[in-house]
C-alpha cells in the first residue's frame, strides 16, 4: 500500500475522528499495528490557526512519517492556504474532509455538505491538488456515500477527484442523513474501487477481524480505515493484520500491556494539552478501555471525580495492577467477542 511517494506498513487506517484522533491516540494506535493514521479534521478559516485547539491538531512532534493531516472548509481558496499552512508545519499529506457528517460542520456547508454541490466539491479538489503539487504532496479524499438515500453520488466525485489528481479515496458506507445510524452499506464503495484506478478505502463499522475480511471481499477495498472500534480497543488493528494473514484469531492482550500502554498513552495526552485539559480529556480515553472490564464502570465514575494528573495516572496504574493479579488477559468482555481457538498474541 502506498500514497503518493510514501509506502506504508500495511493497509490498516486510523479513521480521523474530531476530539479522539490527536497525536497521542494515532500513536498508540500505530504501537498497536496501524499502518496509517490521519488527523483531526483543520480549519480552513485563517482567523482560528492561532488558537489553542488548531495548534494542538497540527502538532506532529515525534509522530512518525507519513504524517497526513485533513483540512475541512467550503471556500477553494481558503482550502488550498490551508494545505499550504499544514505543509509547512510538516504536513506529508493532505486529506480533504467531505464525510463529516456532524451538524454544525454540515450547517456551514463543510464536511459532508460539500457533496450535495459537486461543482464546488471538484473545485475545492483542484485548489488543493494544485497548492500541493509544487510540494510533492499527495491530495486524499474522505467522503461518505452521498447525502441521502436518494443522492448517492459517491462515484461520480471520486471519478472527477481522480481525474483531478487526489491519489486516494476513502468511503464511509452511509449517507450523511444516516450519520452513524443503521448498517454500512458497502456496494458504492464497491462500485467506487471498480470505476477508480487510484487506491480505495472501505470505511464503517468495521469491528472485528471477521468483519475486515468480509468488507475487503464485499468492496475489494485496497484497505480499510478503523474509526471508533479502535476507540478503547485500540490492539484492533493487530488482531485484524493477524488474522488476515493466517486465519487465526489473536487472544487478547496481556494486562499488563494494556496498563503499560494506557499509562504511555496518559503521559502523552497530558504533555499535549497539561494537566488542567489533559486529565479531564483523558478521561474518556480511559473510560473506553475500561469498559466492560470487571468492576470498570465503578472505576470509571470514582475516576471521573479525579482532577489531578498524577492521581489520575496512579489510579489507573493500581487498577490495572490488581486486574492483572486476578486475570493474566484481558478479559473477553472488554477485549472483544472472540470464537473459539485463538492463538497467543505476540
Amino acid at each position: 500500500m502506498q500514497i503518493g511517494p510514501h509506502p506504508l506498513p500495511n493497509a490498516l487506517f486510523v479513521a480521523p475522528m474530531a476530539g479522539v484522533t490527536d497525536r497521542p491516540f494515532r500513536q498508540l494506535c500505530r504501537a498497536f499495528g496501524a499502518g496509517y493514521a490521519v488527523s483531526e479534521m483543520v480549519t480552513s478559516r485563517k482567523e482560528l490557526w492561532h488558537t489553542l485547539k488548531t495548534s494542538r491538531r497540527a502538532d506532529h512532534a515525534g509522530e512518525p512519517g507519513p504524517i497526513a493531516v485533513q483540512i475541512a472548509g467550503t471556500e477553494p481558496a481558503m482550502m488550498a492556504e490551508a494545505a499550504r499552512y499544514n505543509i509547512d508545519r510538516g504536513a506529508q499529506i493532505i486529506d480533504i474532509n467531505m464525510g463529516c457528517p456532524a451538524k454544525k460542520v454540515c450547517d456551514k456547508w463543510a464536511g459532508s455538505a460539500l457533496m450535495q454541490d459537486e461543482p464546488l466539491a471538484l473545485a475545492i479538489v483542484e485548489a488543493v491538488v494544485a497548492a500541493c503539487a509544487p510540494h510533492g504532496v499527495p491530495v486524499t479524499l474522505k467522503m461518505r456515500t452521498g447525502w441521502c438515500a436518494r443522492h448517492k453520488n459517491a462515484l461520480a466525485i471520486a471519478r472527477a477527484a481522480e481525474s483531478a489528481g487526489v491519489q486516494m479515496v476513502a468511503v464511509h458506507g452511509r449517507t450523511r442523513e444516516q450519520g452513524y445510524k443503521g448498517e454500512a452499506e458497502y456496494g458504492t464503495i464497491a462500485a467506487v474501487k471498480a470505476a477508480l484506478r487510484i487506491p480505495v478505502v472501505a470505511n464503517g463499522d468495521i469491528d472485528s477481524p471477521a468483519k475486515a475480511r468480509a468488507v475487503l471481499a464485499a468492496t475489494g477495498a485496497d484497505a480499510l480505515m478503523i474509526g471508533r472500534a479502535a476507540q478503547g480497543r485500540p490492539w484492533i488493528f493487530r488482531e485484524i493484520a493477524h488474522f488476515l494473514a493466517t486465519g487465526e484469531q489473536l487472544a487478547p492482550p496481556l494486562v499488563l500491556e494494556v496498563r503499560r500502554a494506557l499509562l504511555a498513552h496518559l503521559h502523552d495526552h497530558y504533555g499535549l494539552y497539561g494537566e488542567h485539559t489533559g486529565v479531564r480529556s483523558a478521561r474518556k480515553h480511559i473510560g473506553w478501555v475500561v469498559r466492560g472490564l470487571p468492576g470498570g464502570e465503578a472505576f470509571r465514575a470514582r475516576m471521573n471525580l479525579i482532577d489531578d494528573a498524577a492521581v489520575q495516572w496512579q489510579v489507573v496504574a493500581d487498577y490495572f495492577e490488581e486486574l492483572a493479579e486476578a486475570h493474566e488477559r484481558l478479559p473477553l468482555a472488554a477485549a472483544g467477542a472472540r470464537p473459539a481457538g485463538v492463538v497467543e498474541a505476540r
